[in-house]
């Protein structure tokens, strides 16, 4: 999930603001032979923000229409069937203000083509074909496995001394054992040519972590891992975990942090009052962008913290600010089963209904969306956003999203403008 900012100035009264998203994400996956999962772009979710609040597209469109709304410099959106795209002498530049966008999906399609691993060499760094196997089938734990606890989260971790064959439990890491990875939440084999990730192929149940090979692991409820390379994919692909390298594991971001977790911002969680369990999965990011970070939340009131990355201080693509997006499963569903890739038989996994997305960037942002153009499943129960001090009003219930501006089937965003905030599953 990436923050793409376009600004807009209201001409008389005050600054309004777009934010859009759309990128594509290219990997190269170890697969099974009958199955081949293609990338395509991910939904837009697009937010206005006028003096700090949320108003809805048809206001936007209307202030467009009369004159008082005008785009600022730049290319002007294709939000409205007519739009004013000049700006009078008296607008001025407005400082973008983000909302939270989905990632890229995948689509599961039937593929008898062989496994592959492409790179790319020309100076353009062009993409190839990317593959991604289903792991939720062929993991070898059974679906009530459950996974260790973590120790030691505010340790230091002891660079390069720990065998690449040992998970690091007692560092903070929560071991994913029903993914079949040896605990961790996916591993990318990486080739490095002139400071970048040339090719990288990812990891299916029974690998391991091994030389050459960047191992991604996830963290306790309120934390998110704090380590990832510099040198990322060639043609956009993100890269993440530690490194095992000569047969030990290394720290390969120190500047940010020698301890492998670390909190976010702080001050959003989410809060399950239906009575059944609820799996919400993160999106291992940056790495292999599966939804494989788990956080179980219990019936009956559970609540837990909900990781808000710094966008000053985590993850950059490309020189944009990254937010966490997280799948919300129909209830009942275990992370077990819930936090792996899906083979779309069933509205779990990258085919949950719903997502979340929650960032720091120039203020705290909340969104519920639908996991489109994924999956147009309805989540069988319902979620809004509670909170001290919110910018408006955001809710999905009965399959529907509302805002303080309306209704639509798509999505709705809120800032959290002091205080703290709170999903809640009802």
């Amino acid at each position: 999930m990436k923050f793409n900012t376009v600004a807009l100035t209201l001409a008389t009264a005050g600054t309004l603001v777009s934010a859009q998203h759309n990128h594509q994400h290219r990997h190269h996956h170890k697969r099974n032979p009958d199955t081949e999962v293609v990338t395509v772009a991910g939904p837009t979710v697009t937010t206005y923000v006028l003096d700090g609040k949320v108003i809805s597209l048809d206001e936007v469109c209307k202030g467009i229409a009369n004159g008082s709304l005008q785009w600022a410099s730049g290319d002007a959106p294709d939000a409205c069937s007519s739009t004013t795209t000049s700006a009078s002498s008296s607008t001025t530049s407005a400082t973008a203000t983000p909302s939270l966008e989905a990632a890229a999906e995948f689509i599961e399609v039937a593929s008898k083509h062989t496994s592959s691993s492409s790179t790319s060499t020309s100076s353009a760094k062009t993409s190839s074909t990317s593959v991604y196997a289903s792991a939720s089938a062929s993991a070898s734990a059974s679906s009530s496995s459950s996974s260790s606890s973590a120790t030691g989260i505010d340790q230091d971790f002891p660079d390069g001394e720990l065998s690449c064959d040992s998970f690091p439990s007692e560092y903070g890491a929560v071991a994913l054992d029903y993914l079949g990875l040896g605990g961790w939440s996916g591993i990318q084999y990486v080739s490095i040519v002139d400071e970048i990730v040339d090719s990288i192929v990812t990891a299916v149940s029974g690998d391991s972590c091994v030389s050459g090979a960047m191992c991604s692991y996830a963290c306790p409820a309120g934390y998110q891992k704090s380590q990832w390379p510099s040198a990322q994919g060639s043609t956009g692909q993100s890269v993440g975990g530690i490194e095992c390298k000569n047969g030990k594991l290394h720290l390969t971001n120190t500047a940010l942090s020698k301890k492998l977790c670390i909190e976010g911002v702080g001050g959003v969680y989410v809060k399950n009052s239906i009575t059944e369990d609820v799996a919400v999965c993160r999106t291992d990011y940056p790495g292999t962008e599966s939804e494989t970070i788990p956080l179980a939340l219990s019936a009956n009131s559970e609540t837990k913290p909900l990781t808000c990355p710094n966008g000053e201080t985590y993850y950059k693509w490309e020189n944009k600010t990254t937010s966490a997006q997280y799948y919300v499963n129909p209830k009942g569903v275990s992370t077990e089963t819930g936090c792996q890739w899906g083979n779309g038989s069933e509205a779990i996994g990258n085919w949950a209904p719903i997502n979340l997305g929650v960032g720091a960037s120039d203020g705290t942002w909340l969104s519920i969306f639908q996991n489109s153009p994924t999956t147009t499943e309805k989540l069988d129960f319902n979620v809004k956003i509670e909170g001290d001090n919110l910018s408006g009003s955001c809710k999905y219930e009965d399959g529907t999203f509302y805002s303080e501006s309306g209704s639509n089937d798509s999505g709705c965003t809120v800032e959290v403008l002091s205080g703290d905030a709170t999903y809640v599953f009802y």
